[in-house]
């Protein structure tokens, strides 16, 4: 891991987080890669519409985020007059959502003096894994991990959003190896379990299911696309279509069969990942493997990477769970690496609902 030169010349550094891309409102505190406190609200209403409500969601964050940050603060023991840097979601994200966000930030680096930073939503899920946290017996730090990732190292990062597999090459430097044309596995995960009648979000009704399913019982067309790229478009079809076709002569079909399609669909899904993820290690000659983003919480993921692991012997990463949905930790230490680079913003910054990862992030 490169050695940094911590800005103005600091031995360390306080960094408040705050996140706020989508549905979940998060602040935490770090002191340097120390997690201290990390507090989400998260948003009940949008179940019941399938899908998240941009307006309901920013109208959620506006009454969340003031007690949000005060409880993140309180539980890390320190004071505004502490903290060092203030880093924030810029995007990629809802509009509205990442508008409360980056405002408030604003605000409060005003009123508090203090520099603002500017994090990349995606930065922040493939740092997750440099987070520290005190050891079972309060006496040490330790990796939330388990352990941290060597650069360069590659990175799978899922979520509803996104699907790319990364070359890491440090903190702030990535390459782009291979990227969804079209839709996000999280996104077909969800789209999949709409089609089974399950609720938003659907990704863990699917991983529920799958558990208690027989994956080899049904399978779904797998896109032939070049190199590193993905696409699930085509599978989201496909599994539209059986569907269609079973139901039409058996009106029974899904309720009997509802465990065995989610294992299938699932099992076809981290097929395409672990395809190419497979292919990258063969082509960086890279061994390093991490796991990123909401979708990693996906237990039938976790568990092909642990095999292929040992198959192949791979240096594997994968986060807690609780780093892998939207939190504001892994803004905090994304806002710290680049605090040590005194990469801070100005107060003309504006929020961008799309952004992908690059060399600089």
């Amino acid at each position: 891991m490169p050695t940094f030169v911590a800005a103005n010349n600091r031995k360390m550094a306080y960094i408040l987080g705050i996140e706020s891309s989508c549905d979940d409102t998060s602040a935490a505190v770090l002191k340097d890669t120390l997690l201290l406190s990390n507090v989400m609200a998260s948003q009940e209403v949008h179940k019941k519409y399938g899908g998240v409500v941009p307006e309901l969601a920013s109208r959620a964050h506006q009454q969340n985020i003031v007690p949000v940050v005060s409880q993140a603060l309180d539980i890390a023991g320190v004071g505004m007059s502490d903290i060092n840097a203030i880093a924030f979601t810029r995007g990629p994200g809802l509009l509205g959502s990442l508008l409360v966000g980056t405002s408030f930030a604003k605000g409060l680096s005003v009123a508090a003096q203090i520099p603002l930073i500017e994090v990349n939503h995606l930065t922040g899920h493939v740092l997750s894994h440099f987070i520290d946290v005190l050891s079972d017996d309060g006496k040490s730090t330790v990796p939330a991990s388990g352990s941290k990732p060597e650069f360069p190292f590659l990175c799978l990062l899922v979520s509803g959003g996104h699907t790319q597999i990364l070359k890491v090459k440090s903190p702030l430097a990535y390459e782009i190896l291979g990227q969804t044309i079209d839709d996000a596995v999280g996104e077909a995960f969800d789209k999949g379990a709409k089609l089974l009648g399950l609720e938003y979000p659907g990704g863990p009704h699917i991983d529920r299911l799958a558990r208690q399913g027989d994956p080899e019982k049904y399978a779904f067309a797998k896109p032939r696309i070049r190199d590193l790229d993905f696409s699930f478009s085509g599978v989201k079809t496909s599994f539209l279509y059986f569907l269609r076709d079973q139901m039409a002569g058996d009106d029974r079909f899904l309720e009997e069969n509802m465990n065995h399609l989610a294992a299938g669909l699932q099992k076809t899904l981290v097929d395409i990942l672990m395809e190419k993820v497979i292919r990258a290690v063969k082509l960086t000659g890279i061994n390093r493997v991490a796991l990123a983003g909401g979708v990693s919480a996906n237990s039938g993921l976790r568990d092909r990477m642990i095999l292929e692991s040992k198959k192949r012997r791979w240096n594997i990463f994968i986060p807690p769970l609780r780093f892998t949905t939207d939190n504001a930790a892994m803004i905090a230490i994304t806002g710290y690496y680049k605090w040590l680079e005194g990469k801070t913003s100005g107060l003309d910054i504006a929020p961008v609902t799309r952004s992908s990862l690059m060399s600089g992030e």
